[in-house]
């Protein structure tokens, strides 16, 4: 089926040149791409990435005995927590050097072209951390409501766990997402242009159980601090419509308890809202009546708006898309039946359709939505493709049950500028050369 192949160098910026020089671009696990095989129709094929297959004809190695089917295999339980087979060792999380100036404050993106469905792996959700993550003891941890309550109270972690829990499966999105998509197609894979999100089931105690307990003053209480155990105490506010809504003092993510560098043991989820908000190692929640204007939301993770003016608590993550396949840094491997598949999402609700474009945005077609389509959570989309060997340019279009469309960089730098790092969710663009080679390319 062939190999991939690394797409032009010169849609690498000098920050990543180095991590891609060591871990290469063609980092999915499937890596994809796409071959067609006239004589069965439009048949799909895809090459796994870094694992070009044996030497031998198809024949030869589908009539001769493989060594693996004489043989006995490995013992059950020969590994007590399962991991990945090595042949994927490839997909992982990576780091973008020189993003931040120390690694504890640095981010670890997910890698979005190698993932199927809408689940994120535990051990492939993004990491953001401003001060490194803490994997803490349990039995240790304490988590304290306070402020306009009537009875402020701390709870263990066997306190929360008594409690009546829920499981809810929502997208998570770091604010700068996509940040260096606005000046310019700086970086040149998925994985580094929208690796800042992922999407699991999270289970926990919605906060409004939380708070009837304490007694919350819902009258002058309008708002919540949310604040975290680790060594930068991030705190954020919440509103108290958020909260007492789908806001939940989760512990557990993907059917197991949280990962240290998720949180563990405690992380609040606060659906639709930036991440920075999903503050992790969570220690407190203080009830009071405006906002705290915390340094993370007053000179972080703000909007520069074109007059130099920072627009402020622009929490919500609008409605999104992306190709994930095919993306930059893969090849399609051939001309002819290709699936281009992708990933939609709202942080106001479910998305109600997605259009893809294979020739910059002047004709759209309407894509598959895959079940479940939940809110606020990722949806997978599909769409055929007939790929003649001319060269493209791909997009994805996503509309929300508000009736909210995925805007053209072009119209969101109209409105924002070019000097903004947080909230970009314009089309993002694909070129498909002749050679099959895909990059990263701007389309106002």
């Amino acid at each position: 089926m062939g190999r991939l192949r690394k797409a032009p160098e010169n849609f690498v910026s000098a920050d990543l040149a180095q991590d891609i020089g060591k871990n290469g671009l063609n980092d999915a696990r499937r890596g994809f791409l796409l071959r067609s095989f006239q004589t069965a129709g439009a048949a799909l094929a895809t090459g796994l990435a870094g694992n070009a297959l044996a030497a031998g004809s198809g024949d030869e190695m589908i009539l001769t005995p493989r060594p693996w089917s004489l043989s006995l295999g490995q013992p059950v339980a020969a590994r007590p927590y399962g991991v990945p087979s090595r042949y994927e060792a490839n997909l992982q999380r990576r780091e973008s050097p020189g993003l931040t100036r120390v690694p504890a404050a640095s981010v670890a993106f997910a890698p979005l072209q190698g993932l199927f469905g809408i689940i994120t792996p535990n051990g492939l959700h993004f990491e953001r951390h401003h001060q490194g993550w803490v994997d803490i003891d349990p039995s240790q941890h304490r988590f304290m409501i306070n402020g306009l309550v009537a009875q402020p109270k701390v709870y263990t972690m066997d306190d929360l766990m008594r409690l009546p829990s829920v499981s809810r499966i929502h997208f998570i999105e770091c604010g700068a997402n996509t940040g260096p998509e606005w000046g310019n197609a700086a970086v040149p894979t998925v994985q580094y242009t929208h690796g800042m999100l992922s999407c699991c089931e999270f289970t926990g105690v919605p906060l409004s159980v939380l708070l009837d307990d304490c007694g919350a003053d819902l009258k002058r209480g309008k708002y919540v601090l949310a604040e975290g155990a680790d060594g930068s105490s991030m705190t954020r506010t919440i509103s108290m419509e958020a909260a007492l809504d789908d806001v939940i003092v989760a512990w557990g993510m993907n059917g197991e308890m949280l990962r240290p560098e998720n949180g563990y043991p405690l992380r609040l989820v606060v659906p639709g809202v930036q991440g920075v908000s999903w503050v992790k190692w969570l220690r407190r929640i203080e009830v009071g009546d405006q906002p705290w204007n915390a340094k993370d939301e007053t000179i972080h993770y703000v909007d520069l708006m074109p007059g130099g003016l920072h627009r402020q608590y622009t929490s919500i993550q609008e409605c999104k898309s992306v190709i994930t396949t095919p993306s930059g840094g893969q090849v399609l491997l051939d001309k002819g039946f290709c699936n281009i598949s992708g990933l939609a999402w709202s942080g106001r609700g479910k998305v109600k359709q997605v259009d893809v474009s294979t020739d910059g945005g002047r004709n759209w077609r309407t894509a598959r939505l895959e079940t479940p389509v939940l809110t606020k959570s990722l949806t997978r989309f599909n769409i055929d493709w007939v790929w003649d060997g001319s060269p493209v340019i791909l997009q994805s279009r996503a509309q929300d049950e508000t009736g909210y469309v995925q805007p053209r960089a072009g119209q969101l730098r109209d409105v924002r500028g070019t000097r903004s790092i947080y909230h970009n969710n314009g089309i993002q663009s694909w070129r498909v050369a002749e050679s099959g080679e895909v990059s990263n390319v701007h389309v106002e």
